[in-house]
């Protein structure tokens, strides 16, 4: 993750042609679509697409498995609390329950949600907890691909233009738009740039004895004292060099100035657009569950919203 995540990699891939308004509106439009859908199975068919084009982009194929990392370790955290805090019981406590079978018969809510084990007396793994914890590894993953496939593919000067291109409108109320992307542009900058000076960082303590990943709880945190704090002065240090290279090139924020790069929409742009509405038209259709009937296999265990 810390060698993709906020870089540029330079390319001539499909998406690298992409107009950076139609990039940003995707990326905005595909989160709705995550958090909108109904089952588990359009989250898979929403997941595939994503995977694809960022393996297309990157032409890395490892990178992308190694993204999985973080949204896994989130889920199984997340699955271990449903586990222990599942409260579908309507009547009778958990500690009136003896077999997995009263279990089932006590949850009427969600009545497709039924105990897969039982290890213990008012613990239970349901099919909701894993449904609800896989959606939210997929959720989450696909984020991190979107976000990164963003960075990866759009230069920090186009990613720029973008965001003020899509903002535009606020300027008729007084927004300084140019201003506001550049703070989004320079704070999605200077993530590498972090995740590179911690990684320095952590090597230059490591060297001196320190030890991040054994010892104690208490002995782990004060370690990670002496990468924080480093990483804290070398951010706000990075900011001033910055800011003072600005001010020496004459960077006027609320200076009046003109356009070198028009950013013009292609058939690639009109082409993703339609995909999105597409995906878009087929999720909500299914929420609603008025066009067509869904098969018993596309929604048992798979509800999440």
């Amino acid at each position: 993750m810390n060698s993709l995540f906020g870089r540029y990699i330079p390319g001539n891939s499909f998406m690298h042609r992409i107009d950076p308004r139609i990039k940003i509106l995707f990326l905005i439009l595909y989160f709705v679509l995550l958090f909108i859908s109904k089952y588990l199975i359009d989250l898979l068919i929403l997941t595939i697409p994503v995977v694809l084009v960022f393996m297309i982009a990157n032409k890395r194929i490892w990178s992308t498995i190694k993204l999985i990392k973080l949204p896994f370790v989130i889920s199984v955290f997340i699955l271990l609390i449903n586990i222990y805090s599942i409260k579908y019981a309507e009547s009778g406590t958990f500690n009136e329950v003896n077999n997995v079978w009263e279990f089932n018969n006590i949850i009427t809510k969600y009545p497709d949600f039924k105990v897969l084990i039982w290890p213990a007396k008012g613990i239970a793994i349901t099919y909701e907890a894993i449904t609800l914890s896989i959606s939210l590894f997929i959720r989450i993953y696909i984020m991190i691909l979107l976000t990164s496939l963003l960075t990866n593919t759009t230069k920090p000067i186009l990613l720029t233009k973008g965001i003020e291109g899509l903002l535009y409108p606020l300027k008729f109320i007084g927004v300084k738009v140019h201003i506001f992307a550049m703070i989004i542009s320079i704070a999605l900058r200077f993530i590498p740039t972090l995740l590179d000076e911690a990684n320095r960082i952590m090597k230059a303590q490591s060297s001196r004895g320190v030890d991040f990943k054994n010892g104690k709880l208490k002995e782990k945190v004060i370690s990670m004292t002496t990468l924080i704090i480093p990483i804290f002065v070398s951010a706000f240090n990075k900011a001033e060099e910055l800011s003072n290279a600005m001010e020496t090139r004459g960077y006027d924020p609320y200076a009046k100035r003109t356009n070198y790069r028009i950013l013009r929409i292609t058939w690639i742009d009109f082409t993703v657009l339609m995909v999105i509405i597409i995906l878009l038209t087929f999720v909500i259709l299914n929420k609603l569950e008025t066009a067509w009937t869904l098969p018993s296999w596309y929604t048992l265990y798979t509800r999440i919203g």
